[in-house]
């Protein structure tokens, strides 16, 4: 696979809005949307498209404790009788593994021809678009040198000081699962034990162990982009650098939007699909709090602070492949 800042540098996009402002089916004025997205990012841009539509937008959205996990296994319970129309998630990788289980229908219209291979399923049940990074989150007061790769994590000066997100939930377990298929599974499991001997310390989620590095009961913590974005929004005195894998780069990890098969609101879904696939969704999610980094070349100007460095590359549906196992090594490993 082509590495993301290769491909996204030279892809050429079709608008969507045409597609927005298709009228809805007389009488499906509503759609049930799946979202794992944080509720304050999502919500603004569920009630501009509402405006825009016409259609009303029940959403239903996720914990962050079970950040995309609890919707998955609804999704997965649902499947039979289908109450959603379209998944919103703010991963890939159990979305990859909801559509090999067959919970998806293809999606298709004049922008997806020219998506990027990378971010589309070869069926088109998935798309993916506006990316965070894994990164390695720091106090700028206390750590005036921080670790700049997870090699750098498990030198001794950092035991007791580093704090990580449960892998079961949220994008954690997708990281841990890169390192198995970026590294192997022995020096994966080399690289675990080497955090465990640091005493790394597993809470809830992202949010957590940002929160825990501002208020000084750690250093530094791995989390997401748009998580240090919060906390400097805040005020908080905290930073990052990507979370770079052995000099090859640090994850990318996209939304993806998803058509549920048999969904009830069909003419609707559809509707709202192209909107989440559209620059205008992009505009709206790097200018939220989150600052997703675009794949939009009409946003790459207007936004190029938040363009993700060096990009690791590697397949997504490798990553799904070893998630389980991953995060079963990774709970037997760091408790």
């Amino acid at each position: 696979m082509r590495g993301l800042h290769l491909w996204i540098a030279a892809m050429t996009l079709a608008g969507a809005m045409g597609d927005c402002a298709r009228k809805p089916e007389p009488q499906a004025k509503q759609v049930v949307l799946y979202c794992s997205v944080d509720q304050s990012v999502a919500e603004p841009i569920i009630a501009a498209f509402e405006a825009q539509s016409g259609i009303d937008v029940l959403p239903r959205f996720d914990t962050e404790a079970a950040k995309t996990v609890g919707l998955v296994q609804r999704l997965r319970a649902e499947q039979g009788s289908p109450v959603a129309d379209v998944f919103w998630s703010s991963e890939i990788f159990y979305t990859i593994r909801l559509a090999r289980e067959g919970v998806f229908a293809s999606y298709h219209d004049e922008q997806s021809k020219t998506w990027p291979t990378p971010l589309k399923d070869p069926n088109l049940l998935w798309h993916g678009f506006a990316l965070r990074g894994r990164v390695i989150g720091y106090h700028t007061e206390r750590v005036p040198n921080p670790p700049r790769s997870l090699e750098e994590v498990l030198n001794p000066i950092w035991k007791g000081r580093v704090v990580m997100a449960t892998p079961e939930f949220g994008t954690t377990g997708g990281d841990v699962a890169s390192w198995f298929v970026h590294y192997g599974v022995d020096r994966t499991q080399e690289i675990l034990a080497g955090l465990k001997a640091n005493d790394i310390r597993l809470v809830e989620g992202n949010s957590t162990a940002v929160r825990l590095v501002a208020t000084g009961q750690a250093d530094v913590c791995f989390t997401d982009t748009d998580d240090i974005y919060a906390a400097k929004r805040n005020g908080w005195p905290l930073d990052m650098v990507p979370l770079d894998q052995a000099g090859h780069g640090s994850l990318a990890i996209p939304n993806t939007a998803a058509l549920i098969k048999n969904g009830p609101h069909p003419g609707s879904a559809q509707v709202l699909m192209a909107f989440l696939l559209s620059d205008t969704l992009e505009r709206f999610l790097v200018k939220s709090d989150s600052h997703n980094s675009p794949i939009h070349p009409s946003l790459f100007a207007d936004f190029a602070a938040y363009h993700l460095e060096n990009p690791l590359e590697i397949s997504y549906g490798s990553i799904s492949d070893q998630l389980t196992d991953a995060i079963q090594t990774a709970r037997e490993m760091l408790r």
